[in-house]
This record gives structure tokens, sequence and C-alpha cells, in this order.
């Protein structure tokens, strides 16, 4: 009998072998990015001359509608475009309007690095998009070019993040990737920046995400430590999760002047509530953020594949999940062949 799990309307979805439901679906529309920050995409390894995935090899817009109308029947019922960068794939707004029509879907947001919203914004709004996640390490000029790999945009995507307001995209999320050593230093300017405005900042700390990025544990600074640095200056205090399987803990300013979030992957991994899946831009299935194989859903769909072979297809692969990477990453890490995980700008963060 297929293990499955009641929704509040009493439909039922399946789980994996550890009782988890899939509720989210992070779609990466681009494996291209117009930065090269070294944690993702350093320069050093996607010079110039870096073959990306051609036009034709990307799922096409049809295609993801397709797609992700049939996750919504394994239970997905919150999308997250993503890249690379995904304001690169032109017209992205039209596939906005199209996955906020799918039944089943209840809400649709999008990551990026802000460099061209400002651009995009009120289209994407007009279209359904209604939440909006800017990428942004520090506020420190020379160190955000640094990180960014010499591109010195802090401007435009400061100006991204006012045009998401404007357009109500609000409250914009604001995630920043603290490294030791590196911009931990700045972490409370941009708390002291966005403080008072409908702006969430979320901290994240460094993870090990695809094998290029030179991440040691040293280089980790955990949450509770940025809580205490940020409590010390303005007291904040916990709230209570959204629903369950959020990332984020929450935290709220307590002389109202909104919240800080914290993603605390190494230091108090989450995987036991992880209900979410990634679709990466040629079509592939993943499991996990970490995961080394995906499921190829492009050459069956292309090939003629029913609606029902895929969905049975989609269903196998998550019935068969059993990921929880960060629980076990002190193990996996001491393993004489460590495993080759895929890389994030090809799935998403």
């Amino acid at each position: 009998m297929t293990p499955t799990i009641r929704d509040i309307r009493g439909a039922q979805f399946p789980v994996d072998r550890l009782g988890r439901p899939l509720h989210d679906l992070r779609i990466s529309v681009m494996d291209r990015c117009n930065f090269r920050c070294p944690y993702c995409m350093p320069r050093e390894r996607f010079h110039e001359h870096y073959q990306f995935l051609r036009s034709t090899e990307r799922l096409s817009f049809e295609e993801i509608v397709r797609l992700s109308r049939l996750f919504t029947a394994l239970g997905v019922r919150k999308l997250r475009l993503t890249g690379g960068e995904p304001l690169l794939r032109h017209n992205l707004a039209d596939l906005v309007g199209d996955l906020t029509s799918l039944p089943g879907v209840e809400d649709i947001a999008l990551t990026t690095n802000g460099v061209l919203l400002a651009q995009h914004a009120v289209d994407l709004h007009a279209n359904g998009l209604r939440r909006v996640t800017v990428s942004l390490d520090t506020l420190d000029r020379e160190l955000f070019k640094r990180m960014s790999g010499g591109f010195a945009a802090l401007d435009q995507v400061l100006a991204g993040i006012e045009a998401a307001i404007e357009a109500e995209l609000t409250p914009v999320k604001v995630n920043a990737v603290i490294e030791r050593g590196v911009n931990d230093h700045t972490a409370l300017d941009l708390v002291e920046h966005f403080r008072g405005r409908p702006v969430i900042v979320r901290f994240i700390e460094f993870m090990d995400v695809g094998n290029r990025n030179a991440w040691r544990p040293e280089m980790v600074v955990p949450s509770r430590e940025l809580v205490e640095r940020i409590d010390a200056r303005w007291p904040i205090e916990p709230v209570s999760r959204n629903y369950r399987g959020e990332v984020a803990q929450r935290w709220r300013f307590k002389d109202g002047a909104g919240e800080v979030g914290f993603i605390s992957s190494v230091s108090q991994p989450f995987c036991g509530a992880c209900s979410r899946a990634r679709l990466s831009s040629e079509g592939r299935f993943y499991t996990c953020l970490f995961a080394a194989q995906g499921l190829d859903l492009r050459a069956p769909l292309r090939a003629g594949a029913s609606d029902a072979e895929l969905l049975q297809m989609m269903r196998d692969a998550w019935l068969g999940r059993t990921d929880r990477y960060s629980e076990l990453r002190e193990q996996l890490r001491r393993e004489e062949h460590p495993v080759k995980k895929i890389e994030m700008y090809y799935i998403g963060g």
C-alpha cells in the first residue's frame, strides 16, 4: 500500500520513506547567472568559455507548466522560480501568469540577485507574483564586488528591492549567506538598513552545496551567534513557524520594527521536516539540495510520455526518497570517496 498523508481538505498525497510529504517545488528556469559568486559559481571555473545549456536543452515554459500541474497532483502547493538568475529568462512574467492559473497552486515566489528586478517588478506582480527573495550578502561596496565575482552592482540590487516594495511584492526577503572571516562583520549593517521597512533579512549558514565552493566547517557562523549579536543591539524574540517544514527560524524585534530570519542547515539541520523538491532547468527532478543524481523528466516528456506515466515516475521517486544529508554531513564528509553533489547554480538554493 502506498504511504500517504491527508491535507486539510482530505485529499491524499504520497510521503517519502521518512514520512515527509511533497509540498514545495523549486523550479530552476535558467542555469546562467550574471554574477560569479565564489560560493556558487566561482569565476575561475565558470569563465567566459564555460558551456551552459543551450536554449533547446532547457525546459520550455509549456513543459514547466505541464510538469508543475503534475506535481500539484502529488501535493505541491508552493512554487519558487530560481536559477542561476531567473530574470535572465526572457518573458519570465508570462510563465508566472501561466503557473498562477494552475489549480492547487497557492503560492508562487521568485529568488533573484536583484540586478534586473527594477525592470521587471511591476510586470511580475501584474502576472500574479506576490513574493520575492533577493540574495544580498553585504552592503559593503568593495566586499559586495568581491563576493559577486567582480560585479559592482550594489546600487542596482538596492534599486530592485525598492522597486519590489513599490510593486507590493512584500514583505521582500533578503537572503544573506554569512561566511566567517569574509562578511560576518557586516551582518548587522543589513539589519540596520532594512529594519522598520517591509523587508525581512534572513541569514543563511554557509553550506557545502556542490563541490566547488571550498567549504570548511570553520567558515560557518552558527545562527545562534548572530541571534546573540542582533539581540544585544536590538532585542528580539522568537516567533512560531508559519507552517510545518518552514526552513527559516523567525525572530521579531520587540520594538515592532519587523522580523529577521535564520536558516541553520549546518548547526540545526531540518531534514526531518523537509518537504521540498527541485526541478532543474533541463528537466531533472531532485529530491534534495545536496543530491548527487536526479530523475530525467525531459526525455520521457519529449518522447511522448502520458501524464499518467510521468506522474508515476515522479511518485515513485518521492516514495523512495531517504535524503537527510545535513543530518549526516559529518559522517559523509569522513568517507574515503565523498559523494559528488549537484551544483547550486544548477538547481537553485
